[in-house]
């Protein structure tokens, strides 16, 4: 009797010991065609060298491969990764899905670098890169402000904290696009709640023009077309003493004029609104920022081939 129980007993794992081997042949067989989410998987493996590896991705990148330099580049991370390249080829991964326009992709490599290297002398750049992503995704002020907000902050990071860096300036210049882009965004909401008469909302909106985005060239619009809706709820007071502001900041501009125009009485009726500023464009700001990662500093004065070429190249 003790003897059926026992064998009852170790029966499941009998069976299971003698599935497993059968399970690990499949999984080995198959796993050349797919992951363990059933999508189709990489087969590439190239055992190298750093420099082997490195230098096959650096030819890849001037060949305009992307994907497959980054996939070189991901082999020196995984293969070496306490060498002095793996911080330099996780940049790179990043740098190579940018130019592929892959920039989710781009933007999740960095946040890995900054999250493994904080100290590094590249975090400048890394920040700038993140930023560049964000960049290529704002489009006008009528669309989502997410990409638009992110790029700014990531812009102003640079630019703020690492001041002295070589990409400190287009940061700035670049911050101050986003900027107007993203006061332009609130004049398009405010323009659309005045449309509809819910002159509160539009109010609303108009002020964090003037409050957030001081320097903004919408804040003499923004003055009036507050203006505006408090002559429309009857709140004269408040009218006068924004078109007031309005005249001692902006004396010269249209809009006083339409201010002064609208508390004579000889205007009702709102001002037709300006056209909606155009997104930041493929100029030449963004294609000179579209540039290669920053130099690695040689060490000692005799340079090896692959270094050369690394200099050459970068």
């Amino acid at each position: 009797m003790f003897a059926r129980f026992f064998r009852a007993l170790i029966r499941p794992f009998v069976r299971t010991a003698a599935v497993v081997p059968i399970c690990a042949a499949l999984a080995v067989g198959g796993c050349s065609s797919l992951d363990l989410f059933g999508q189709e998987a990489d087969e590439t493996y190239i055992e190298g060298s750093v420099e082997q590896l490195y230098n096959r991705a650096m030819d890849l990148l001037e060949d305009k491969e992307y994907a497959e330099a980054a996939k070189f580049f991901s082999e020196v991370d995984r293969q070496h990764p306490y060498s002095v390249w793996a911080p330099r080829s996780q940049l790179m991964i990043a740098y190579a899905n940018y130019r592929a326009k892959d920039f989710e992709s781009s933007r999740l490599t960095v946040d890995r670098f900054l999250r493994l290297n904080p100290a590094h002398s590249d975090v400048p750049y890394a920040h700038y890169l993140k930023a560049l992503c964000f960049f290529e995704e704002v489009r006008d002020t009528k669309r989502d402000p997410g990409p638009t907000a992110a790029a700014y902050e990531e812009f102003t990071l640079v630019a703020e904290r690492f001041p002295t860096s070589k990409y400190a300036k287009d940061s700035r210049r670049k911050a101050a696009v986003l900027r107007e882009h993203l006061a332009g965004h609130e004049m398009e909401i405010g323009r659309f709640y005045q449309g509809k008469n819910q002159h509160l909302a539009a109010i609303n909106r108009y002020k964090s023009v003037v409050q957030e985005y001081r320097e903004s060239r919408y804040v003499p619009e923004a003055l009036h077309r507050m203006t505006e809706s408090y002559v429309a709820l009857g709140l004269h007071g408040e009218a006068q003493r924004t078109a007031a502001v309005l005249g001692r900041n902006f004396r010269n501009s249209s809009w006083h004029g339409d201010s002064r125009a609208l508390l004579k009485g000889e205007r009702s009726a709102p001002v037709g609104t300006t056209s909606a500023p155009a997104a930041p464009s493929s100029s030449p700001d963004k294609k000179k920022s579209a540039k290669e990662p920053p130099k690695t500093t040689a060490t000692g004065n005799n340079k090896s081939w692959f270094g050369r070429l690394f200099d050459r190249i970068f």
